[in-house]
C-alpha cells in the first residue's frame, strides 16, 4: 500500500501541534546531567548568543541524517503566545512537544527529520480487496510506522540556556500526574509525563515522554529531550502514529540526535 501524502501531513501536524487533539484525530530517562549547572561549568563565564544564521548552519540539513529526509517543518512551529497549559509550571513541557524552544531564547530555528522506509512489497496492493480479513488496518499502521522528529535549535544570551534547561526538568517532576493543555484553541490532556534515559550528548540533558488518553484508541506516548550544549539547547519531539497506534515502542530518533550533536560539537 502506497504510503499517502496525508499520513506524512497527519504526524507532522501531531509532532508540532498540541499532541492529543491532533493524534486522536489522525488516529480513529534518566538524564546524563540535570538541568541544574554544578560543577566546573557553572564556573564558566557564559558565551554570546548565536544568531538565527548561525543556528541555521548548525541545524541538521538535507543529506545529514542517515535514512531520514531532512527538511522544513511542515506547518512551521505554533505561536508560542497562543500555546498555553493548566497549570503554568507545565508549560516548558508543552513548549518542548510543539517545537517551541523553553524560556527566552536570543535565537531559534526548527527542522524536521522523517523516516525514509523502503517500502516492501504489500506496498503495491491497489485496492481493499487486497487486503481484505483484517489485514488493511495492519498495512495503514505499517505505512504510518515511521519515526518524525521535529528539531528546534535555541542560542540563549547568559546563562539562559541553563536556566531554561532547569525550568523543563523541573516541570517533568512536577507535572508526573499529568495536565492539560491548549494549543490554537484546541484542546488536549496529558494524563503522565516520566523521565527517560536521555542520550547522553552534551553538556547537560532530559529525556521523558508525556502520555495522551486518546479515548478508544488508549494509552498514546509522545517522547522528547532537551540537550544543552554550552548555551545552545537542542530540542528533540518524535511521534510515530504507527507504533502508538500497534502499541509497539519506540523512542526519540537517535540517528537524528547524533547527527545534530555532531554538528554542535
Amino acid at each position: 500500500m502506497k504510503r499517502s501524502s496525508g499520513v506524512r501531513l497527519c504526524a507532522t501536524a501531531a509532532v508540532s501541534a498540541l499532541s492529543l487533539a491532533l493524534v486522536t484525530g489522525c488516529g480513529d530517562g534518566g538524564s546524563k546531567d540535570s538541568g541544574d549547572a554544578k560543577g566546573p561549568d557553572a564556573a564558566k563565564p557564559a558565551a554570546k548568543a548565536l544568531s538565527a544564521a548561525e543556528l541555521k548552519k548548525l541545524i541538521i540539513a538535507k543529506g545529514e541524517v542517515p535514512g531520514y529526509e531532512v527538511g522544513p517543518v511542515e506547518g512551521g512551529i505554533p505561536d508560542s503566545a497562543k500555546v498555553t497549559s493548566d497549570d503554568a509550571k507545565c508549560r516548558p513541557v508543552l513548549q518542548v512537544f510543539t517545537g517551541i524552544a523553553p524560556g527566552e531564547p536570543a535565537a531559534n530555528t526548527s527542522r524536521m527529520a522523517t523516516e525514509d522506509k523502503k517500502k516492501d512489497p504489500t506496498d503495491d496492493a491497489t485496492s481493499l480487496d487486497d487486503l481484505a480479513d483484517g489485514k488493511f488496518e495492519d498495512a495503514i499502521n505499517k505505512s504510518m510506522d515511521l519515526d518524525v522528529t521535529v528539531v528546534t535549535l535555541a542560542s540563549y544570551d547568559g546563562d539562559g540556556a541553563e536556566r531554561a534547561l532547569t525550568s523543563v526538568s523541573d516541570a517533568v517532576k512536577a507535572c508526573a500526574d499529568g495536565f492539560s493543555g491548549v494549543q490554537d484553541g484546541e484542546k488536549g490532556k496529558f494524563t503522565k509525563v516520566a523521565e527517560e534515559k536521555s542520550s547522553g550528548t552534551g553538556d547537560a540533558s532530559v529525556a521523558f515522554t508525556a502520555t495522551n488518553d486518546a479515548g478508544e484508541d488508549g494509552a498514546m506516548p509522545l517522547h522528547a529531550e532537551v540537550v544543552r550544549h554550552g548555551n545552545t539547547l537542542a530540542t528533540y519531539t518524535t511521534i510515530n502514529i504507527g507504533a502508538m497506534m500497534s502499541k509497539k515502542a519506540y523512542t526519540v530518533s537517535a540517528p537524528v540526535v547524533k547527527a545534530q550533536a555532531a554538528k554542535l560539537k
